[in-house]
């Protein structure tokens, strides 16, 4: 998040309204709901893990184990089972 100067960025009649509430002080200001994104999918994190996920089942499914796979993935056997449980429930 950035620091912007309100009267940089804000109409003037604007400004003055909120000042009439609130003034000197850090205010954040929520993205539009439609526009919002969610976790990770603007930076393709999101993305990643799910294609990371499905290698560590596909790999499970051939036969390796969830000790292999955690070394493999430098994961915790606990990340590797829950992340296997996960994509045998889908």
């Amino acid at each position: 998040m950035t620091y912007k100067n309100g009267k940089d960025v804000l109409p003037s009649n604007l400004l003055k309204q909120i000042q009439q509430y609130i003034t000197g002080e850090n205010i954040y200001i929520p993205t539009n709901q439609q526009e919002r994104i969610g976790w990770g999918e603007k930076n393709g994190t999101k993305e990643y893990l799910i294609n990371r996920n499905k290698q560590i089942y596909k790999q499970y499914l051939y036969g390796q184990s969830m000790g292999q796979l955690a070394q493999l993935f430098h994961l915790s056997k606990d990340s590797i089972k829950k992340i296997i449980y996960q994509m045998r429930k889908n």
